[in-house]
C-alpha cells in the first residue's frame, strides 16, 4: 500500500484532515482516531494541544515524521504498536514485541474478579496472581481497584516482565505488585485470593487467518494455544487449585466458542467447579469464574 500523501497539509488541522480521509480510503475503522493519535505522537502533543495548535503551519520535518508513522499504519501495524502505549481501564500501558496489545475485551476479566470479590472486600489485603501478565494489564488494574491488594504477575518471556514492571511503575503501583519469570504457575508455592489469566487460546491452525494486526505484529507465542487451543487451560487447571485460597476464585479469559471445553477441563479433576460466565460487550461469553469445589 503507498505511503499516504500530505504534501497539501500546510497546517496541523488540514493534516488531520487529510490523513483521516486516506485512512478511511484505505478500508481504517478508526481513521479520525488513528489520524489525530499518529499526528500528536509524532508531535509530541496530546488531543487539547492538538486541537488548540491546529493552525499552526507544519514544518516539512513534521510532515515526514508524520508521513513515516502513517505510512505503518497503512501497512496495517496497529496505532497502538506505532505510539508504543495502550490504555487498559484507564491506566496507559507501553507496550513491547513481548506483549499483546490489551484489548477491551479483556477487561471482562476485571469486571468479573470485581463482581466475584464484591464491594464488600475491596479494601481487604487480598493477594492477586496474573499467569502471563504481559503488559501487566489485568493485575494492574485490579491493584488499582483494590487499594490494598498486593500481586503477583509472571510471564514466561523476559522482556514481557520488564515491561510490566515498568508499567507498574509508571502507574503508581510498583509497590504492590511483583514479576517474575516463570511458564503459568510453575514454582509458584504461595496461595492468592484471585487468580487471573488471558492465556494463549487460538488453534495454532488458526492462526494464519487472523486479522493482520494480531497475526503479523501481535508474538506468536502469546496466541498460540496449540493444536486445539487449550493447551494453557490445561497446564492452568493442574496447578491453580493447589494455589487458591478458601474462597479464592480464578478466572480466565476464553476464545469463542471455547465454554464447555474449558469448564470440562476445569472440573475433570474435582477440585473446581465453575460458577459463572461473563460476556463482553459483544455478548460473547469471554470470562469463566471457577471456584474450590464446595467453597
Amino acid at each position: 500500500m503507498s505511503a499516504p500523501d500530505l504534501s497539501a497539509a500546510k497546517d496541523i488541522a488540514t493534516a488531520r484532515r487529510v490523513l483521516a480521509s486516506q485512512f478511511a480510503g484505505a478500508g481504517i475503522d478508526s481513521a479520525a482516531l488513528d489520524a489525530r493519535l499518529i499526528i500528536g505522537h509524532a508531535l509530541s502533543l496530546d488531543h487539547t494541544g492538538l486541537t488548540s495548535a491546529g493552525a499552526r503551519a507544519l514544518s516539512d520535518a513534521e510532515r515526514d515524521a508524520i508521513t513515516r508513522l502513517a505510512t505503518r499504519r497503512m501497512q496495517g501495524e496497529p496505532v497502538a504498536r506505532i505510539i508504543g502505549v495502550k490504555e487498559f481501564w484507564g491506566l496507559p500501558l507501553a507496550l513491547s514485541a513481548a506483549t499483546l496489545v490489551p484489548r477491551p475485551d479483556t477487561e471482562t476479566i476485571v469486571e468479573a474478579a470485581l463482581a466475584a470479590i464484591g464491594p464488600a472486600r475491596k479494601h481487604e489485603p487480598l493477594r492477586v496472581a496474573d499467569l502471563g501478565t504481559g503488559t501487566g494489564a489485568i493485575l494492574l488494574a485490579l491493584l488499582h481497584e483494590w487499594p490494598n491488594a498486593t500481586g503477583l504477575g509472571t510471564d514466561i518471556d523476559p522482556l514481557a516482565i520488564d515491561t510490566a514492571r515498568s508499567n507498574a511503575q509508571a502507574v503508581g503501583l510498583a509497590a504492590r505488585a511483583q514479576f517474575r519469570l516463570a511458564d503459568f504457575s510453575d514454582d509458584l508455592n504461595e496461595t492468592f485470593d484471585v487468580v487471573v489469566s488471558n492465556p494463549p487460546y487460538i488453534p495454532t491452525r488458526d492462526i494464519d487467518a487472523l486479522d493482520r494486526e494480531v497475526r503479523d505484529f501481535d508474538p506468536r507465542r502469546a496466541l498460540d494455544g496449540g493444536s486445539d487451543g487449550l493447551d494453557a487451560y490445561r497446564a492452568i487447571a493442574g496447578r491453580v487449585p493447589l494455589l487458591l485460597n478458601s474462597g479464592g476464585v480464578l478466572i480466565v479469559e476464553i476464545g469463542i466458542g471455547q465454554a464447555a471445553d474449558v469448564e470440562a477441563i476445569f472440573t475433570a479433576g474435582g477440585w473446581l467447579e465453575v460458577a459463572s460466565l461473563r460476556p463482553d460487550l459483544g455478548g460473547v461469553a469471554r470470562a469463566v469464574v471457577a471456584r474450590p469445589r464446595g467453597s
